[in-house]
């Protein structure tokens, strides 16, 4: 059978670095052994929130990488705001619950929920278009893949579909409006977003989603499109990300915690729920450490400060992938915190699989839901309200005292856990871009195959 080129759109990809490569990293890395050959779009000099050099490499030898120039408006944003020329563009500018913002802020929010449409990336949109046509002749692209968000990338690959008749699967790792880290919008602005999303809904050939909530929320807002065309396929975790290392047991039961935090995801009911422990003498502050490795808001450095927790919380920030690989294996347990948010029931962060790969128990902050369905299938972890600080308590004691009984903490179930590799879910993939293939051949004419699909 002949290998399918598929052309793979996609903003964050290295050396962006952060959750939001990695799904699509990995389809690259693995797409070729299931007979589809990726060819890559991305930005030249993206104003990434991270930046991870070492990613490179991952990318297979003789893999095409295309960079098109983009034209952002975060520098003018951090300038206008009077935030340094390095700060973060997601971990500082998402409005948090309550918070008190700067007039300058709110003018920038302001510009970005009313201009910036649907996002930020909206400047790559002509220069991305232009060169996709330019590698679609050029490497006899078969398929289209968009990864969102940004949701641009989408509104690219929905121009480069109907310029070239191309089938076009339109992946998506978050919903697209109203989620929680989508601006607020109103009137014209709001039409407009909405009108775009439903334009990728019905063009695209197929939707692939990583959680099912995505699928759900597609569903609800648009029930007249045709919703078979929804394919879920998981995130998972890269087997070889995770060396066969042996650490030396810690002199302190140590839970990490490694991503980003921002937004209506915070640490506070578990740094509570620690300190209170403390206080109950059911802790002892000597025998515990709380690591968080990532990248965080702000307004998160007094709750790490806390003085009922000196001596007990570390934090590092961000850390290559394969760093952070590394402290997730030293670490005793995982800690994964669900935004505390309407619709947060359906949100499966692609970080759970990694902590799931890594075989070590996770305490899970979240309410009943896909992520706890998930948690408990595998095994892999306990599950507690993040509204129930009772319930976070006995969570934690659970595993510090099991620690310390030198009790074995992992008790994943491994027949479960395999199903969720990265390998497995590039498999889908292609099995889709092949699906979507063939069934657009059906429908079309036969053509030269000396002639390129580019509708001019």
């Amino acid at each position: 059978m002949p290998s399918l080129k598929l052309l793979v759109i996609a903003y964050y990809f290295p050396p962006s670095g952060g959750a939001g490569v990695q799904r699509v990293l990995k389809f690259v890395k693995y797409l070729r052994e299931f007979d589809v050959e990726p060819v890559v779009l991305t930005v030249k000099d993206g104003d990434f929130p991270t930046r991870d050099e070492s990613l490179l490499s991952e990318t297979p030898v003789g893999v095409k990488v295309f960079r098109s120039k983009i034209v952002e408006p975060y520098a003018l944003y951090r300038k206008f705001t009077g935030k340094p020329p390095d700060a973060p563009v997601d971990v500082n500018n998402i409005p948090k619950p309550g918070e008190k913002r700067s007039f300058a802020e709110r003018v920038a929010e302001f510009a970005r929920s009313n201009f910036f449409i649907p996002d930020a990336r909206i400047g790559w949109f002509p220069f991305a278009t232009k060169e996709g046509l330019r590698i679609i002749a050029q490497e006899r692209i078969d398929c289209l893949y968009s990864s969102s968000p940004p949701y641009t990338t989408a509104l690219i690959a929905k121009r480069l579909a109907t310029k070239t008749g191309l089938p076009w699967i339109a992946g998506f790792r978050d919903p697209w409006t109203g989620f929680l880290s989508t601006p607020i919008r109103y009137g014209l602005a709001k039409w407009l977003d909405e009108r775009l999303e439903r334009s990728v809904y019905e063009r695209c050939d197929a939707m692939e989603v990583a959680w099912q909530g995505i699928a759900k929320d597609f569903q609800k807002k648009y029930p007249d499109i045709d919703s078979n065309k929804i394919i879920h396929i998981e995130n998972g975790f890269d087997e070889a990300d995770i060396p066969a290392l042996s650490f030396p047991r810690n002199e302190a039961f140590t839970i990490t915690y490694a991503g980003s935090m921002y937004g209506k995801r915070s640490p506070k009911p578990f740094l509570d729920a620690v300190k209170s422990l403390i206080e109950k003498g059911k802790v002892d502050p000597k025998k515990i450490k709380l690591k968080f490795v990532g990248r965080f808001g702000a307004n998160l450095t007094p709750l790490f400060e806390d003085e009922g927790l000196r001596g007990v919380v570390e934090t590092k920030p961000y850390v290559p992938h394969a760093e952070s690989v590394k402290e997730l294996l030293k670490s005793d347990a995982l800690l994964l915190i669900v935004d505390d948010a309407q619709g947060s029931e359906e949100i499966v962060p692609g970080k759970v699989y990694e902590y799931i790969g890594a075989a070590r128990p996770v305490i899970t902050l979240a309410l009943e839901g896909a992520i706890a369905s998930l948690i408990r299938e595998t095994n892999a972890g306990v599950v507690a309200n993040f509204r129930n600080q009772a319930e976070i308590e006995a969570a934690i004691l659970r595993y510090y005292e099991a620690f310390w009984n030198g009790e074995r903490l992992w008790r994943g179930n491994p027949d479960v856990i395999k199903k969720y590799t990265r390998r497995e879910a590039t498999r889908k993939l292609a099995e889709l871009v092949r699906a979507v293939c063939e069934k657009r051949a059906a429908r079309l004419p036969t053509r030269d195959a000396s002639e390129p699909v580019v509708d001019r």
